[in-house]
């Protein structure tokens, strides 16, 4: 390590932070949205950990309890997804404070319980612990097909960019939570559709089973495998994620990034497209595949799906407007969010 020992996280960010940890790590096992752990030659056990923090993840002017339990499910549950994986079960790991209402803790587990209602998945265990801040820690383990799991290292120049639903809903939601007055002019039911977009996100394990409809009766083991992630973090993140752990660039069109309807009425195009790019929270998968099958997969997929760029030789990730009416732009982590910068 060559780090000063008066160095603060801060000082590196949340990317340099990630490299000292990763060391610690097999090289084999890390870098993706989940850890990959062989059971059988039939099956691998997937792994993944999600932390949420009341101030920085969700607050009481924007989430209820039942919202903070979903939301926090649905997050490690994107993550199996993105592996191409089902979920067997999660654990809950709590911190609180000992004058927390025992109601919220309890509305906490509903809303917990209300996602993983609709995927058959148990919570198997966890850890209560006094905190001076209301901490919640889920992780969720899932089961995949190892011929099928999505990796971020294996885009190929070439292949066809798929999101599999909207961008920007979730920021668009959380912009009309902390000011409603920002949506006077929205309809009723568009403020509640992105609204709900942002408290109650739906972690796109269907893929799944479509995927492996297309893919494995013709192909048992995939010679060209998929690679991807989810958008979590954002839409410019996870294409920017791929290309770098896959040493690839990419170029976005700026018309093919399928956004909520009521923003052509609502937002600048600019704006529509800092939200998509940059919001976060969709929790819609982001995946690279040879183009015929990416096709076939936006059609069975069907509305909000679609096919939004190429990867490409070199390194830089670039967003064009076939239009010419916002300029083009060279994509970078620091432009999205970041812990500790």
């Amino acid at each position: 390590m060559n780090n000063s020992p008066t160095q603060k996280v801060k000082d590196i960010g949340e990317q340099g932070l990630l490299k000292i940890i990763q060391s610690f790590c097999p090289a084999d096992i890390i870098g993706d949205d989940a850890a990959i752990l062989t059971t059988t030659p039939e099956k691998s056990l997937i792994v993944t950990t999600d932390m949420l923090i009341d101030g920085v993840h969700f607050s009481d002017a924007t989430t209820s309890p039942e919202d903070a339990g979903w939301r926090a499910t649905a997050a490690n549950l994107s993550d199996l997804a993105a592996m191409c994986a089902s979920p067997l079960g999660i654990t809950v790991g709590l911190g609180l404070p000992g004058d927390l209402n025992v109601n919220w803790v309890e509305k906490l587990y509903q809303g917990i319980t209300q996602c993983l209602q609709k995927y058959n998945t148990p919570i198997v265990g966890g850890d209560i612990v006094q905190s001076p801040i209301t901490t919640l820690s889920i992780t969720a383990f899932g089961e995949a097909n190892p011929n099928l799991i999505i990796r971020r290292s294996t885009a190929q120049i070439g292949d066809a960019i798929v999101v599999t639903g909207i961008h920007g809903a979730s920021r668009a939601g959380l912009e009309l939570l902390l000011n409603p007055e920002i949506g006077k002019n929205l309809k009723t039911q568009e403020k509640a559709s992105l609204i709900t977009a942002h408290q109650r996100p739906q972690p796109r394990l269907d893929v799944i089973s479509i995927l492996s409809e297309i893919l494995l009766p013709t192909t048992p083991t995939l010679h060209h495998p998929i690679s991807g992630m989810d958008s979590s973090d954002g839409l410019a993140d996870a294409v920017l994620q791929i290309c770098h752990a896959s040493q690839v660039g990419a170029i976005l069109e700026q018309s093919k990034i399928p956004t909520p309807s009521a923003f052509k009425h609502w937002l600048t195009p600019e704006r529509s497209l800092n939200y998509a790019l940059y919001g976060g929270e969709d929790f819609e998968l982001v995946l690279c595949l040879p183009p015929k099958i990416a096709s076939v997969l936006v059609e069975k997929l069907g509305t909000g799906a679609a096919i939004i760029g190429k990867i490409t030789p070199g390194s830089e990730v670039i967003v064009k407007d076939e239009n010419e009416k916002i300029p083009n732009q060279v994509l970078t982590l620091s432009q999205g969010f970041q812990h500790f910068s």
